[in-house]
């Protein structure tokens, strides 16, 4: 058979009709969406005079066919047309040499993580990129777009993580038959990773979740949607989930399921991205998860790798670097605001109609029909589906004093659940800038002073602006920049200030200009702004690496203060210790600071010893110039 018969019969089926040609007339569309791509790839224009041959037999047994098949002529005329055509001779040519290519072993891939190895180069030269102009070279060679999207395709085609996916050749068999599948699985200790719920327009009952890495998605045999008719040849018809379950915990040796497979078997397509939680999760509590020992537990700041978003409610998800493959449940976003929502519902009564609504939808945390889960083939206890909609016991809150006047920050809080991630590797000439966040009086000043103290060639502090005065023997731009008042009013107007106050009638500010422009120059820049400065200061302009220092506890506070001699910031003139009232301030004012802004936070120093704090400070910006570090995913994009 000659090649091009060979590829004609591939692609348009010609040994299942013979005598006859027989096209989809949605291939010969598809064929003609590629011809501009494959003329424009492979500038192939001429075809073999074997080729040519070939197609010379096949126009002769179209004319033949003439006689014998009941069609239009403009049908006739379409195919014959199709089979002269330089578009379908340069798909044959290029479908033959493929077939050739992929003959030869060379062509075989010898890896499918490029991508990965080209991140774990990253993490190796970064430190030395400054070093050396080679390690800088190849740095900043591995982190252009085209070659991480060249490495994420070489790794797509070599794992054959193709999509979307075609869906299989359905088998022959009698309409009116259900096609049925066995599954048998051997018991163990190993989860199943599958969860199943009732229909709720058919009644039966199915596969709800299948979780990603787990035996069921190892196995390739069990898929979302399949309907399970028998366990262990009991008939599961007109019984509940838990029914299910019960069957299972009885079941020894090997178990058999009698599935009747879904209409759509799409295999799961693990996803790439990754989030920061900004809270912590224990499944064991949580009344609502489908099955607990599916769960994966987190604590605030753990970075996850989101596998699925399928489900509305649970994602999939594994901690990043874990090296257990089996994904675990988390309450999705969604879920998650609705669940802080009721927790503040519970703090406050409604203060309008529109919150009123609010909070009502908030209660409603689930569906009522949720899926119980098949955690283990040996079904182990605690796999019950939530009673109610609503909480089942009175949550517990995280309670705050708060004055009037601090109600617009309140008001203006985020719920904060996860936060899309990247890394972001150290750029030769741009560093971050370091921003100390914490209470007046905790001590961001001293360390700020003993870092640029450490060296004043790297380690810079913007120069503020100022409306006042310039007093006898200051220099404009040397202490600070002086500026009219109108023209300060002006550009804090513009949003150019990323901070500003008023002392003793005149203005006082730091420009986000000033910051620009050290950072392109290549210094550090070191800020020990208020706190409210944190939503101006933490964009992908900036980068920020945000270091929150914080208070120890009253008892440690006092003693190390006073043993210091530490002056009072709350005093003018510096001229006494601290008050324990000022040092009850402190603290409670770091609550509320963690409570409205923890979850931009990418440090947490604790200031129980000012030596020890300032060590800390010193290996945390050691290593946001030396390492790859997580950051929103923005910033990378």
């Amino acid at each position: 058979m000659s090649c091009l018969k060979k590829t004609a019969t591939e692609l348009f089926s010609l040994d299942k009709y013979p005598g006859c040609v027989c096209v989809s007339r949605m291939a010969l569309i598809f064929l003609a969406s590629l011809q501009f791509l494959f003329l424009q790839i492979f500038g192939i224009y001429q075809i073999s005079k074997e080729e040519e041959k070939t197609l010379s037999r096949l126009l002769v047994s179209l004319e033949e066919s003439r006689q014998i098949l009941p069609s239009s002529e403009e049908e006739f005329g379409f195919l014959s047309e199709l089979l002269q055509s330089k578009e379908l001779h340069a798909l044959v040519k290029v479908h033959n040499k493929i077939l050739s290519n992929g003959k030869d072993e060379k062509f075989h891939p010898t890896l499918s993580n490029s991508m990965q190895i080209a991140l774990e180069v990253l993490d190796v030269v970064a430190p030395r990129a400054a070093l050396k102009e080679e390690f800088k070279e190849i740095f900043m060679l591995l982190q252009r777009p085209h070659i991480q999207g060249l490495l994420c395709a070489h790794d797509a085609v070599a794992q054959k993580d193709y999509f979307p996916r075609l869906p299989e050749i359905p088998l022959e068999v009698d309409e009116d038959e259900e096609t049925v599948k066995i599954v048998q699985l051997v018991k163990s200790n190993e989860p199943l990773s599958a969860t199943i719920k009732t229909d709720e327009e058919t009644g039966k009952i199915v596969i709800a979740r299948i979780m990603h890495g787990g035996a069921a998605d190892r196995s390739g045999l069990i898929h979302v949607g399949d309907e399970v008719c028998e366990v262990n040849g009991i008939n599961v018809e007109g019984k509940t989930p838990n029914d299910v379950l019960k069957i299972l915990q009885n079941s020894e040796g090997t178990i058999t399921f009698k599935l009747v497979p879904a209409d759509s078997k799409m295999g799961l397509r693990e996803s790439k991205v990754r989030v920061r939680a900004h809270f912590d999760y224990t499944s064991t509590t949580d009344p609502y998860i489908p099955c607990k020992e599916a769960g994966l537990d987190f604590i605030k700041g753990d970075v996850l790798h989101i596998v699925s978003q399928d489900d509305a409610y649970w994602w999939q998800a594994r901690r990043e670097g874990d090296r257990n493959m089996r994904a675990g449940l988390i309450p999705s976003r969604a879920l998650q605001e609705r669940r802080i929502l009721h927790e503040r519902s519970q703090q406050e009564k409604p203060k309008s109609e529109e919150d009123t609504e609010a909070w009502s939808l908030a209660l409603h945390l689930l569906p009522t029909n949720s899926p119980v889960g098949l955690c283990s083939v040996s079904a182990l206890p605690g796999c019950q589906s939530p009673k109610s909609p609503r909480c089942a016991s009175k949550p517990k809150t995280k309670k705050i004093m708060y004055d009037t006047a601090e109600n617009d920050d309140f008001d203006r809080e985020e719920i904060a659940t996860y936060e899309e991630v990247a890394k972001l590797y150290p750029r030769p000439g741009l560093q971050r800038p370091v921003v100390l966040i914490g209470p007046p009086g905790v001590g961001r000043n001293e360390l700020k002073r003993r870092l640029i103290a450490t060296d004043p060639d790297k380690y810079k502090t913007p120069i503020p602006y100022t409306s006042r005065p310039v007093r006898h023997g200051e220099v404009n731009g040397k202490e600070y920049f002086f500026v009219t008042r109108e023209k300060m009013e002006e550009d804090v107007e513009a949003g150019k200030f990323i901070e500003f106050g008023e002392y003793k009638g005149n203005l006082y500010g730091t420009s986000a200009e000033s910051v620009k422009s050290l950072v392109n120059a290549g210094y550090v820049c070191i800020l020990n702004p208020h706190y409210q400065a944190l939503k101006m200061l933490r964009t992908p302009q900036l980068k920020p690496y945000i270091v929150y220092i914080q208070p120890p506890s009253f008892e440690t506070l006092k003693e190390t203060r006073n043993a210091a001699y530490a002056r009072s910031t709350f005093d003018e003139n510096n001229s006494r210790g601290f008050t324990d009232d000022e040092f009850n301030e402190m603290i409670h004012s770091s609550k509320r600071i963690e409570f409205l802004y923890s979850h931009l936070f990418d440090e947490v120093i604790v200031n129980a010893d000012l030596s020890s704090a300032f060590e800390q400070l010193v290996r945390a910006v050691n290593r946001v110039e030396t390492e790859s570090l997580w950051v929103p995913a923005s910033w990378v994009q």
